[in-house]
C-alpha cells in the first residue's frame, strides 16, 4: 500500500517539479540523493536541490519541461521513473537543452524512499555544450 502511495505521489509531483514543490512525506529524514553532479544525504538538502532546480529553471530558461514517461515498481523495494528534461535557454540564440534519464528510488520496510539515484543518458559536459549551440542544432540524435 505504501509503495502505491509513493508511485502515485511521484507520478503527480515529477511532471511539475520545475513549477512547484514536490511532496516530501514519502521520503525518509536521511534520504540519500545522487546524480552525475551531486551527492548528499538528508531531507533538508533534498528540499534545497528541488528548490534550486525550480529557481534555475525559471532564471535560465524561457521554457523548461520534465517529461515523465513512466513510473513503475520494478522490485518489492524499488521504483523507477523514466523521464526527459528539455528546454529553451534565455539566450539570444535560443539554445535548447535535451537529455533523458531515469530515477531509481529505494524504499525501506515502511515504504518510505531512503535513496534516489538519477542516471542520465549523457555526460554532464555534453549537456552543458548544448547551452552554446543554436536552438536548431541541439536536438537529439
Amino acid at each position: 500500500m505504501q509503495v502505491e502511495q509513493a508511485v502515485d505521489t511521484l507520478k503527480a509531483d515529477l511532471p511539475t517539479l520545475f513549477e512547484k514543490d514536490i511532496s516530501y512525506e514519502i521520503y525518509t529524514k536521511d534520504v540519500y540523493f545522487q546524480d552525475p553532479v551531486n551527492k548528499f544525504k538528508g531531507k533538508i538538502n533534498y528540499r534545497i536541490i528541488f528548490w534550486t532546480l525550480r529557481f534555475h529553471g525559471q532564471l535560465f530558461f524561457r521554457e523548461i519541461y520534465f517529461d515523465l514517461h513512466g513510473v513503475s515498481q520494478t522490485a518489492p523495494d524499488t521504483i523507477v521513473a523514466n523521464w526527459t528534461v528539455r528546454g529553451v535557454l534565455r539566450v539570444p540564440w535560443k539554445a535548447r537543452i535535451f537529455f533523458n534519464g531515469y530515477s531509481t528510488y529505494k524504499l525501506d520496510k515502511d515504504g518510505l524512499i531512503y535513496e534516489h539515484i538519477d542516471t542520465w543518458d549523457r555526460d554532464p559536459g555534453e549537456i552543458l555544450k548544448q547551452f552554446f549551440r543554436k536552438g536548431e542544432d541541439a536536438s537529439p540524435g
